[in-house]
């Protein structure tokens, strides 16, 4: 594995701090995941967090800790101390009440890389509470995906998942920085500005043109044939042609001889142009075709073209089975613990192998004794510990 040996521990709760954790797990380092005595409270939400704990904390070891009680907090520190990598996603200033913050632990291990996920970077923002959808709102996102006066969050947690992503880029190539050096560093990766960098695009536009990019809904599309096409039976359905070279395969292969020799149409611009005539046209003549047909004539001629997927029926995807994207995990938690559900892997192949499961995703505190007992803790105190209630 890419990176075997590596140990992370890491503070982290919620989506944001275990996707990083959960990518160098993937791609092999050790990762202990520190947990209050009670859990993390993933573990045990409903609604749209159900998924959240088995999904972002596969391949991590799992030890529970009460940092209130000293005896406790000495056990984070020692296993802090003995990481590469320290990850965390609390609010400022909890780690270093703890003298769990870089500054402190630093000096006891000046190779460490510690990976701080915030909300926001420093600067006028930076003693915010922020969360996905607050900096979805603000960052522009959620005016870009829903309609014009309508604000509406991407349906995933964008933002907390590459987050978590830029986390693991920052601390991977801090990595590399400290083979060279010697010595560790600290590296902050925050939402707002993820947000801010996956809306640029939109920002460019605005510096290129002059003109505010207006929400997805109501664009101004770069290209005539590019939408969600209503067809027979009610049936939805993406269909596109983005150079012209498409737009002559997809004449040719729907039988529009008219449209191909329309010199109006010549140009992917001269289609933009004409798309208040041209779009209620398409819709029209492609009402009677079913999506499953339309779907084989466009894979057919290689023109883009996609379903309109529900996610779990993604866990029945030909594609995904057959390449091995999607793999069993044992459920830790809730009414199905012990149960198996399909999950899905991290989206790269190396060597040609997908990234799979090496470690179910762990109940509360069960590596608890193994890796107290590795930092020098006898049973006997491990015991006495757990009577205490300072780990479990």
């Amino acid at each position: 594995m890419p990176l075997a040996g590596l140990r992370v521990v890491e503070f982290t709760h919620m989506v944001m701090g275990p996707t990083c954790g959960m990518v160098l797990a993937d791609l092999g380092a050790e990762v202990i995941k520190v947990e209050p005595v009670e859990g993390d409270r993933t573990r045990h939400l409903l609604g749209a967090g159900a998924g959240f704990f088995p999904m972002f904390n596969r391949n991590k070891k799992s030890i529970a800790l009460d940092l209130r009680n000293p005896e406790a907090l000495e056990v984070a520190r020692k296993l802090a101390a003995s990481a590469d990598v320290v990850a965390q996603n609390f609010k400022p200033g909890v780690m270093t009440k703890y003298g769990l913050d870089y500054a402190a632990l630093s000096q006891i291990n000046p190779r460490l890389i510690y990976v701080n996920h915030t909300g926001f970077l420093a600067g006028p923002y930076e003693h915010r509470t922020a969360l996905d959808e607050v900096v979805q709102m603000m960052g522009g996102l959620a005016y870009m995906t829903g309609r014009p006066g309508d604000p509406l969050r991407a349906g995933s947690s964008v933002n907390d998942i590459m987050g978590g992503m830029f986390g693991a880029i920052g601390a991977m190539a801090a990595l590399m920085q400290r083979g060279i050096t010697g010595r560790g560093q600290e590296v902050d990766s925050a939402l707002f500005e993820n947000n801010v960098f996956l809306v640029g695009q939109h920002m460019m536009q605005y510096a290129v043109t002059g003109q505010p990019a207006a929400p997805m809904p109501d664009r101004i599309s770069s290209w005539a044939l590019y939408d969600v096409f209503t067809v027979k039976d009610g049936e939805q359905i993406f269909l596109a042609a983005v150079s012209d070279a498409q737009w002559v395969t997809f004449c040719d292969a729907m039988g529009y001889a008219d449209l191909k020799a329309n010199p109006q149409l010549t140009t992917n611009n001269d289609r933009v142009r004409a798309r208040p005539t041209l779009m209620p046209d398409l819709r029209q003549r492609l009402a009677n075709h079913s999506a499953a047909e339309l779907a084989a004539i466009f894979e057919k001629h290689g023109l883009p073209f996609a379903p309109i997927s529900r996610p779990e029926q993604l866990l029945d995807d030909p594609h995904l089975n057959a390449t091995g994207g999607l793999a069993d995990i044992t459920l830790p938690d809730g009414e199905r613990a012990g149960q198996t559900a399909r999950t899905t892997l991290l989206p790269l192949a190396m060597d040609g192998q997908r990234l799979g499961v090496r470690l179910q995703p762990p109940v509360l505190g069960q590596h608890t004794a193994a890796l107290m007992q590795e930092l020098g803790y006898t049973p006997e105190q491990v015991q006495a510990l757990q009577q205490a209630g300072a780990v479990a």
